[in-house]
C-alpha cells in the first residue's frame, strides 16, 4: 500500500493542544449516566495505521485531512513517502 510517513511534534507543556490532538487522532469516548458515546479517532480511518508515537502512515486519500489539522493549530510535521505491507501472522 502506497502512502505517507507522517511525524509531528508537539510541545508537552501545551496541555490543551496535546488534548485536542489527541482526542483527534485516537478518538474519545463520553460517559453520560448508563450511556457511552463513542468517537472514534483518525487512526480508525481506512488506509491509516500507528507506527508509533506522533507516526502515522496514511494513504493519499487521507494525507490532506491530516495535513489540515496539523496545519490549523501550528503543529510542525514532516511528511514521507512511503509503503507498507499487510500484517503478518504472529
Amino acid at each position: 500500500m502506497a502512502g505517507y510517513i507522517v511525524t509531528w511534534d508537539v510541545d508537552s507543556r501545551d496541555s490543551a493542544l496535546c488534548a485536542k490532538l489527541r482526542r483527534f487522532v485516537y478518538g474519545y469516548e463520553l460517559h453520560n449516566n448508563e450511556r457511552v458515546y463513542q468517537y472514534p479517532g483518525f487512526v480508525e480511518r481506512e488506509g491509516v495505521r500507528y507506527l508509533g508515537q506522533s507516526v502515522l502512515f496514511v494513504i493519499p486519500d487521507q494525507l490532506s485531512v491530516l495535513r489540515d489539522f496539523l496545519r490549523m493549530n501550528g503543529i510542525d510535521h514532516a511528511v514521507r513517502t512511503a509503503s507498507v505491507g499487510s500484517v503478518m501472522p504472529n
